[in-house]
């Protein structure tokens, strides 16, 4: 039974959405803010999170990248009233694997859910692959058409944080936060020498950029 994290402040949507995906067969654990949500995450392994971005204590845009800078792969859908574009995507870029504005029928958020789970299933965190790049986080090895690439630690970590969000752009600050820690001395073109390192070893195709949005591999679906 896959065990789902939902985090929701709203009483009446919460208890029904917990009650609805009960029924359809998952574990579901439900949370009305981020502080809990950190407890139950650092102690339980949950197959998705369903995640709200306005809640008590704090917003869950901000959540959903610390997520992601501490290398939790979790699918994460995004259930929000916020229906602007720039919203949308600002969740997309913190890395969530899907947005859903409310309101939203009951049975379209177990779809979805189905969908983010069958297509992490498919790329397991054994193996990130992407056209003829493959990375294995187990052995930290990186090969394409077969052949392994020598990667410097921080080249691996860039490459990785890329082919974990393949075919969505990047933004730069996200890959900062994955590369350096705070305090750090780091010259301000530190993260476009190693794209330049990459990109030498890799094939200039690789890593796309968009000036002042960030980077992406693999392309737009």
């Amino acid at each position: 039974m896959n065990a789902i994290l939902l985090i929701e402040d709203d009483l009446p949507l919460g208890t029904a959405l917990a009650r609805a995906l009960r029924q359809a067969g998952y574990n579901a654990t439900w949370v009305r803010r981020l502080v809990d949500a950190q407890k139950w995450i650092t102690t339980n392994t949950f197959e998705a999170i369903v995640l709200d971005l306005g809640l008590p204590d704090g917003e869950g845009h901000v959540f959903l990248e610390e997520l992601r800078a501490a290398h939790r792969d979790v699918p994460v859908i995004i259930a929000s009233a916020r229906d602007a574009l720039s919203e949308r995507l600002k969740g997309l870029d913190a890395g969530a694997d899907d947005f859903l504005v409310k309101p939203f029928p009951v049975d379209e958020l177990i779809a979805r859910l189905r969908a983010v789970l069958r297509r992490h299933a498919g790329q397991s965190t054994n193996q990130w692959s992407v056209g003829n790049l493959v990375v294995e986080p187990s052995q930290k090895r990186v090969t394409q058409d077969g052949q392994v690439i020598e990667l410097t630690p921080r080249e691996y970590q860039l490459l990785l944080e890329l082919v974990r969000r393949a075919h969505r752009w990047v933004p730069r600050e996200t890959l900062m936060d994955a590369l350096y820690r705070e305090g750090d001395s780091v010259s301000a073109n530190a993260l476009e020498v190693v794209i330049h390192h990459l990109r030498r070893k890799l094939g200039n195709e690789t890593i796309q950029t968009i000036r002042g949005v960030g980077y992406m591999i693999g392309g737009n679906r």
